[in-house]
């Protein structure tokens, strides 16, 4: 009984701890640094995913992804109206494998997207951050700190990616 009591008490004391202590510090994930290619086939190391101090949206997505294409038709709506309240640059990274990747430009180009294109036919970049399934969106701060990721895409989705670039340029 004796041995119970001291045990819950060091539980209880090392989890209020641990909490206090979390709550001051929080630690991020960066953008590893992997080599695929940009839309004209030239090599890009993905450290160059960088915005002089703006938030970046990171989008994953295929082709052949329906949900993929209603989010990057959404955020195509919003990007020049996002960027100018907020500096965003936007990322979309095909993860179309060698067969199809060749379609991703004239896919592009055929929407119109503004983005910028980076093309990961071998899934290294997509692997290096532990994307599974397609459309994952990650928002990055000003410092290169990974602050938001997201899987699948619903509708409003975007609404919520907004209020997180808000309050990044708030937070400047």
């Amino acid at each position: 009984m004796r041995n119970l009591l001291l045990l819950s008490f060091v539980l209880i004391f090392s989890v209020s701890f641990g909490f206090s202590q979390n709550d001051t510090t929080k630690t991020y994930k960066k953008i590893p640094s992997v080599e695929i290619k940009d839309i004209e086939g030239n090599v890009f190391n993905t450290s160059q995913i960088i915005n002089d101090g703006a938030p970046i949206i990171v989008d994953f997505w295929a082709t052949w992804c329906k949900p993929c294409i209603k989010e990057l038709m959404v955020l195509d709506e919003n990007y020049i109206d996002w960027k100018e309240e907020t500096g965003v640059r936007i990322f979309i990274v095909s993860v179309d494998d060698s067969r199809s990747t060749n379609n991703v430009a004239p896919f592009v180009n055929g929407k119109a997207w503004e983005f910028d294109v980076l093309l990961d036919a071998n899934s290294d970049f997509k692997r290096a951050m532990g994307v599974v399934d397609v459309p994952h969106t990650f928002i990055i701060d000003g410092q290169g700190n990974i602050v938001h990721e997201h899987t699948a895409y619903a509708e409003g989705d975007e609404e919520k990616y907004y209020e997180i670039l808000l309050e990044l340029t708030e937070n400047k």
